[in-house]
């Protein structure tokens, strides 16, 4: 009897022992994913083996602040171009002045770049996401508003879309608001039919109240345009790598899931019928819209962009993952890369949320 209770402390001692074992051998060979090599290298872009990126911080969505780190669609968007480009990322608030980024080696390219107010000398990319002074409404069926009818717009005070509804529909069609976010509010509350607003920041702002807005464009204001990829005007070897994998990024889906992320659809804009003929360079001073109260915080009237994104990464927390791991592949359109945050971070992506 003494035997087998022997016999069977010794075969659980050796079965634990073994246990730890395979315990230790999964902690200490983890799985990683193999990264892709660089198709870029010095003195294409700045520094070897990192993609710098300039965003604008008081463009959210494109790009703010949340949660100490830098956040937003272009900084989704530039974490897959990234990853495609074998690149861990950097990213770069410089500003409203993209040139002087470009012209100092301060980034090898620049995101959110309006091609209707392109100045400087830099290559642009064709579009990856559309722009345009928007009206929304909150039914498709609303209609659409016609210059001598009573239609109502609230708008943000002293921008380019209160401009454009006053210049279209005269000053009396226009309650002006302290911000983007209370126009919604006069739209939700009846206080007006529709609510002026640059396509983009609209929906985010709009998506981005308590309770989430569900609403419609039913119209341009101005001719469409949109956001592109700004590169050194001499650096063309950048222009054609990064250029290639951007419009993959747009082609094979990837953008459109970012998109979903941050504003809960995808935005699709040039089949929209247009009631002014001016174009974004035809406001004068009158300045852009902000999503938020201050214009600073991507994360402020948003939720950190929490909309269910078919696998799309959460650019909220991104900032924590390790130099080198740009691991995930942004080409199947099937998540955004991860790598948002401060500099030296990497373009990995989890694709989890």
């Amino acid at each position: 009897m003494r035997r087998r209770q022997f016999v069977m402390v010794a075969l659980t001692a050796a079965l634990a022992c073994m246990t730890g074992m395979l315990v230790g051998c999964n902690s200490s060979n983890s799985y990683q994913p193999a990264l892709k090599s660089a198709q870029v290298a010095s003195p294409v872009i700045g520094e070897d083996g990192t993609l710098r990126v300039g965003v604008n911080t008081e463009n959210p969505p494109l790009a703010g602040m949340g949660s100490g780190k830098i956040i937003g669609i272009d900084v989704d968007i530039a974490s897959a171009l990234a990853d495609q480009l074998g690149l861990k990322i950097s990213i770069v608030d410089v500003g409203s002045d993209p040139a002087a980024a470009l012209a100092d080696k301060k980034v090898d390219v620049v995101m959110g770049i309006d091609a209707a107010n392109v100045e400087g000398d830099y290559w642009t990319s064709p579009s990856y996401l559309p722009t345009g002074i928007a009206v929304f409404a909150l039914s498709a069926d609303a209609g659409i508003p016609e210059e001598g009818s009573d239609a109502t717009f609230a708008a943000q005070q002293s921008s380019k879309s209160a401009w454009a509804v006053s210049n279209e529909f005269g000053e009396g069609a226009l309650t002006p608001t302290d911000t983007l976010k209370d126009a919604f509010v006069a739209l939700r509350d009846g206080q007006v039919k529709y609510v002026a607003a640059d396509a983009i920041i609209g929906l985010y702002a709009a998506h981005g109240l308590d309770e989430g807005l569900d609403v419609s464009i039913v119209a341009m204001l101005m001719k469409p345009s949109g956001y592109c990829m700004a590169v050194a005007a001499d650096n063309t070897d950048l222009q054609t790598a990064a250029g290639d994998v951007l419009a993959n990024l747009v082609s094979n889906g990837t953008i459109d899931v970012i998109e979903r992320k941050w504003l809960g659809t995808s935005v699709a804009l040039d089949t929209l019928p247009v009631i002014g003929n001016a174009s974004a360079s035809d406001s004068g001073s009158a300045s852009g819209d902000t999503g938020t109260d201050s214009g600073d915080s991507a994360s402020d009237g948003s939720g950190d962009g929490s909309s269910e994104g078919d696998g799309s990464g959460d650019s909220g927390d991104s900032g924590d993952s390790s130099d080198g791991d740009s691991s995930g592949d942004s080409g199947d359109g099937d998540g955004s890369g991860d790598g948002s945050g401060d500099d030296d971070t990497s373009g990995s992506e989890d694709g989890t949320e």
